[in-house]
């Protein structure tokens, strides 16, 4: 204890005494994901990022610091927010006393959270940024009542919808409103800046709700580590005014009548302003008519039209240099995996964030494509579970897609691992059928967008560190307009044992396509055995197969992982998921249900289920199963030796499409 006392001595020393503190403490949690002791590398490591932390507000007024110090189990990384209408020095005190006090009330805990009127601080050996955290929420209120509360509840719902359109923009908002009883409520919202619009709605969804059985009276306060709501009868924030100074008297003109001198001044500028746009037009239309002239067909001219058009995209452009340093310049000891057109690296970036860097081969046309059509498209896409695309590099020949890092790779590399799929219990896997649902739902139905994604499928849904599941890959995805239902074409792309049959015969897709996909995922995650090879003692038949002519024999039990069939409790909750599984993969594609439909079979066990139709049935191919069209195909063409009218209509009916199995280190 003593020399844990000391340690806060100097540390003190080191960031300085402010004489009076002026910041109010409210509240703490202190974690339960384990312990450190004294002189311990993570309490030097901690020590260092809140030593960082401190002097990061002195250096600036942003209000919103963060510090990451240390490597692996031992990184310290903390964040502290101050409320966004304070100045600068209350800031900064409020910084001091919330490091020295909350070493002092979680002396050895890895992880903490502690707030005050003006900030709140938060350290794990966990990441933090970007990192939505509900639990644990803090609430504390006054106990001042109205004799109006049924008003008073209607008046603070209407201010707090108007300040969460305004914070989902800015991050913090304040506001107030006329309330019952002569009363003026004044609110404030405010989410830690490094969460995205879809998770700082969340957060504070997460504690609106939690008004009604947390608050009591006319002002309270609610939190969690990412986002803070409050509420009182009289204002608690300052109001920044901005006054608009008059000019200075040397440039206020003399009150002379000289219209003359204005108007033709203003003819002048008109003239030269209309020369100059023509001009400009004119060059402009003979560049791009010499570009047009020399562009040939192979040249990958319609890659990108203008570059313009990635460059306003919702992501952060990274230029070549930063990328290189972060991923120490490509080595073979970061490199996560490799697909059909470029190889994915860990990197850590200046901040200490963590990202996957997908790297796309050069002089490749379809790759290019890929990298715009995932730019392009996900930059509209947020959803807890779809994998986040964070930026982009578009420089000289580099094409870059840098991601959010999912520490657990993908769900191929657990459920068909013999050692691996131990660590699915059933509590896991039904969690993760559940994310993999709505985050198709979100795609079909929710986005601002209707996407079919067309290459669902166990590598292609990453695992986060809690395993929750991500789906990831767009590089094959399809915009629908919003009165589309359907679609054809003529390159089919995709994953064979994966495809709807109506797609992979006559490619004919439709957000039914990723149903299919959706059931042969559901039915691999129950039984932990792949789509083409379903192995029941000496018996080896595809999976569709098996788990229809079981459910129809009353067996459904012989599908499912032997690993899970000791828990008697979870076996109706399986087999209710084998059935959902077989809605999912019939062969009509009326007859599949919608992945709203499925979200609610997922979620409501009291609904009465269809009984399933004979599935479409695996399509035997001598191409593996985890292997996309595009792999099989440009397989084929290193074999074949000679062509013909119908070899090049097979090249033509495939599309060559980026797959990348991501491995952990």
């Amino acid at each position: 204890m003593a020399s844990h006392v000391a340690i806060l001595i100097i540390f003190s020393l080191y960031i300085g005494i402010i004489p009076v503190s002026q910041s109010r403490f409210v509240d703490k949690f202190c974690g339960t994901n384990g312990n450190y002791t004294s002189n311990s590398v993570y309490s030097k490591n901690l020590d260092s990022a809140l030593a960082n932390l401190y002097s990061a507000s002195n250096t600036s007024n942003s209000g919103f610091y963060n510090a990451s110090v240390g490597r692996n189990f031992d990184t310290a990384n903390a964040v502290v927010l101050c409320r966004g209408d304070v100045q600068h020095d209350i800031c900064r005190s409020c910084v001091k006393d919330s490091i020295v006090k909350l070493r002092e009330l979680c002396p050895n805990q890895k992880e903490a959270v502690e707030w005050y009127d003006e900030c709140m601080l938060r350290y794990s050996d966990n990441p933090v940024l970007n990192n939505l955290v509900i639990d644990p929420i803090s609430s504390w209120w006054n106990g001042s009542n109205t004799s109006h509360a049924n008003q008073y509840d209607q008046d603070l719902r209407a201010l707090l919808d108007d300040l969460k359109d305004k914070t989902l923009r800015q991050k913090f908002a304040t506001g107030k409103k006329s309330g019952p009883d002569f009363l003026t409520i004044y609110a404030l919202m405010q989410c830690t800046p490094d969460l995205d619009s879809t998770q700082c709605s969340d957060c504070l969804d997460e504690i609106i709700r939690a008004i009604s059985s947390r608050c009591f009276g006319i002002g309270c306060q609610v939190a969690t580590a990412s986002c803070r709501l409050r509420y009182e009868a009289n204002r608690f924030y300052n109001e920044t005014i901005t006054f608009a100074a008059p000019p200075p008297e040397s440039s206020v003109p003399p009150p002379e009548n000289n219209d003359n001198t204005k108007r033709t001044v203003i003819i002048i500028v008109v003239v030269i302003v209309g020369v100059g746009l023509i001009i400009f037009l004119f060059i402009s239309v003979c560049i791009n008519r010499r570009k047009q002239k020399h562009r040939t067909p192979t040249e990958p001219s319609q890659q990108y039209d203008k570059v313009e058009d990635m460059r306003g995209t919702e992501f952060s452009q990274y230029d070549f240099t930063t990328i290189e340093v972060a991923t120490n310049y490509f080595s073979d000891e970061n490199k996560l995996g490799q697909g059909g057109f470029g190889a994915v690296y860990k990197g850590i970036l200046r901040t200490g964030q963590e990202v996957a860097v997908k790297r796309l081969l050069r002089g490749l046309g379809q790759g290019e494509q890929e990298f715009k059509n995932e730019v392009m498209l996900v930059a509209q896409l947020q959803h807890r579970n779809l994998v986040r695309l964070l930026g982009f590099c578009y420089e000289g020949n580099e094409r870059l897609l840098i991601y959010e890092f999912v520490p657990n790779a993908s769900l191929d590399q657990f459920i068909f691992d013999s050692t691996n799929r131990s660590l699915l219990d059933w509590k896991r896997r039904y969690k993760i059928i559940g994310g993999v649902a709505r985050g198709l739902l979100y795609l079909h139905e929710d986005s601002r967008l209707r996407i079919v994604h067309r290459d669902l499928k166990a590598s292609n849904v990453l695992l986060d560190a809690d395993m929750n599941p991500k789906i990831a890959d767009f590089g094959m995805a399809k915009l629908f307009e919003i009165d589309e239902t359907q679609g054809n074409t003529s390159r089919i792309v995709g994953t064979y044992g994966y495809m709807a049959p109506e797609y992979a015969m006559y490619g004919q897709f439709s957000v039914k396509s990723d149903v299919f996909s959706f059931g042969v995922l559901v039915l691999e995650i129950v039984s932990g055995q792949k789509n083409n090879c379903f192995r029941n003692g000496d018996d080896v038949q595809d999976l569709l197969s098996a788990a229809w002519k079981n459910w129809q024999e009353g067996k459904a039990s012989n599908v499912i992982d032997p690993l899970l069939i000791n828990n008697s409790e979870s076996v109706r909750e399986i087999i209710r998921c084998i059935h959902i599984g077989l809605l999912c993969v019939q062969e009509h594609v009326a007859n599949r249900p919608t992945m709203a439909s499925v979200v609610l079979m997922l979620n409501s066990f009291s609904l009465t289920l269809a009984v399933p139709t004979q599935p479409a049935f695996f399509m035997h191919s001598s191409i593996d199963p985890g292997e996309s069209s595009a792999e099989a195909t440009n397989n084929s063409r290193v074999n074949r030796t000679s062509g013909n009218a119908e070899d090049r209509s097979a090249d033509y009916s495939v599309d060559n499409a980026s797959i990348t199995d991501l491995l952990p280190r």
